[in-house]
């Protein structure tokens, strides 16, 4: 790409946005040119927004410190400054909804982390190397807000990451059941240790709308596109409990799977490893050259040692074995705040522009 493309990061003193700002630093496509926040952040440099909370275990960006950052709800001016936009806003659902729109229509595209646009009908929900086929739905979405360029896509949850992959490698075995189990990393939550002490040796068992996402979002993911609308697959049957882990990156999955057509390990196995998907094909920046490894050691995946597989980008299974009552089951690792949160939108912002939707205003 000759000239970088202007990124603007909505929401940029949270922890999504840090992770943005980290993971864009040396993007060979994409350069941060204006960061946003709220109100209470408006005038600062970023340096100053953030203080003491920057979150990453890699320093602050030397480019980023002396920006001054914007009110993200001055949304023309903000718009005017950029190509396109990474969506990391702490705002209700309602407001989220309304401000993505708000900047669609300036002519700006917005790639969200939020999960305020998840089931809208028209906005593609992507992990590029499954279901990058949905984003030809943005053309309908364009026609409905009365834009030429401007639109929505969004990043599904990060909880389904660890086990989703899978079924869409093994999708021509027919998985009709799935019993998963999350165990999720506190920086889901937006947290350190240093924020959520009460967190350390503790165990809690329940996230606020996780198991919802967890159920249905990968059938989003699964589904087709029809008459400019994304239709979700009737199967598999999904059903999921979520829980906190005293872990800081890393979400995991257990999970128990039945098929139509039961294959053999050899061929789940197979199948994983090979799996490939436009990402790979177009050598886009940020993918892993492996999306999905197997392990064969009885103790992998483990978060100290798999998490950052591939950057952070691929994805860790491990322990696939027959089960009494299911045809089997497995054990998955993601990285959440990496694929499975601003990675995961680097990634989409990347076949976007690949395939043409996004461009220099």
């Amino acid at each position: 790409m000759e000239q970088k493309l202007r990124v603007g990061i909505l929401g940029a003193t949270g922890m999504v946005g840090q992770r943005f700002i980290s993971l864009l630093e040396d993007h060979p496509w994409f350069e941060v040119v204006t960061v946003a926040a709220s109100v209470r952040s408006a005038g600062k440099t970023y340096e100053e927004a953030v203080g003491d909370r920057w979150k990453m275990n890699t320093p602050m960006p030397e480019k980023v410190k002396s920006l001054i950052v914007r009110n993200v709800n001055e949304v023309e001016a903000v718009a005017s400054t950029v190509d396109f936009v990474f969506s990391a806003v702490d705002m209700t659902k309602e407001e989220i909804r309304a401000i993505e729109e708000e900047y669609a229509k300036t002519e700006t595209p917005v790639v969200s982390n939020n999960s305020a646009h998840r089931w809208t009908p028209d906005v593609p929900m992507v992990v590029p190397e499954i279901n990058s086929e949905h984003f030809e739905v943005i053309e309908a979405q364009r026609k409905r807000l009365g834009t030429t360029q401007g639109f929505i896509a969004v990043k599904p949850n990060c909880s389904i990451q660890s086990y989703a992959p899978c079924l869409a490698a093994w999708k021509e075995f027919g998985p009709k059941e799935v019993v998963a189990t999350t165990y999720q990393a506190i920086s889901g939550a937006g947290k350190t240790f240093k924020d959520w002490p009460e967190m350390e040796g503790n165990v809690i068992p329940f996230i606020g709308g996780e198991e919802e996402k967890s159920e249905q979002e990968p059938l989003r993911v699964l589904g087709s596109v029809k008459d400019g609308q994304i239709v979700k697959a009737d199967l598999p049957k999904i059903t999921c409990q979520c829980i906190r882990i005293p872990v800081l990156n890393g979400h995991t999955a257990a999970v128990f799977i039945n098929f139509e057509k039961k294959p053999t390990k050899e061929q789940l196995i197979e199948k994983l490893v090979n799996y490939k998907g436009f990402p790979q094909e177009a050598d886009l920046p940020s993918a892993p050259k492996q999306f999905i490894r197997y392990l064969k050691d009885d103790n992998r995946p483990q978060v100290a040692l798999d998490v950052d597989f591939e950057n952070g980008m691929g994805i860790s299974i491990g322990r696939l074995r027959e089960d009494a009552m299911f045809d089997y089951k497995f054990v998955g690792l993601s990285h959440n705040t990496v694929r499975g949160a601003a990675g995961g939108a680097v990634l989409c912002a990347e076949a976007l522009t690949a395939k043409g939707y996004i461009k220099a205003k």
